[in-house]
């Protein structure tokens, strides 16, 4: 039997009124005009074998669950502001693989209450250290899971069928990952 997860009023009422504004500005979806971001797939091995978990974090204003991800940065390669975004949000280190794992879409709700489509390229990042120092601390909840639960916890559905199957790219070295 499967569980699920009971939608809150104000989750409703946020999709609800994110629609009735797509709604009104339909242009903004067809106008091609998709911002760019870089997000980080975190992962690290668990047990002896090659059992995985992906780390999820919640965003600091609707709590909702996601991954670390963040605009590009001047000066720094998308990889580099991807592995920058994993630390400043979750306190994670690791070896980040230099090509996109993949990408997914989503709206984003913007400062100033307007809504900007955004397509995300992922990178990996094994996981090698973990710190409870870092700039977002205390301002999101983290936490480490299987990556069925990774993609039952977020709401993009590009996402959740990257999660699903993810599977690292490149060879585990021996001693990598905490506790490795």
């Amino acid at each position: 039997m499967k569980l699920r997860k009971k939608v809150t009023k104000k989750q409703t009422n946020q999709a609800g009124h994110l629609l009735q504004q797509l709604a009104t500005m339909p242009a903004k979806l067809f106008q091609g005009t998709f911002r760019q971001q870089y997000g980080a797939v975190c992962f690290r091995y668990v047990g002896s074998g090659n059992a995985i978990e992906i780390l999820v974090i919640t965003t600091r204003e609707s709590r909702r669950w996601a991954i670390p991800k963040g605009w590009p940065m001047k000066k720094k390669k998308p990889y580099r502001a991807a592995a920058l975004e994993a630390w400043q949000e979750a306190g994670v280190r690791g070896r980040t693989r230099k090509k996109p794992i993949g990408r997914y879409t989503y709206l984003k709700w913007l400062d100033d209450g307007d809504v900007a489509p955004c397509i995300v390229d992922l990178f990996q990042i094994e996981v090698q250290s973990v710190s409870n120092d870092f700039k977002e601390r205390g301002e999101r909840v983290l936490a480490w899971v299987t990556p069925d639960e990774a993609a039952r916890r977020v709401r993009e559905i590009e996402l959740k069928s990257i999660l699903v199957e993810f599977k690292p790219q490149g060879a585990r070295q021996p001693g990598d990952g905490p506790g490795g």
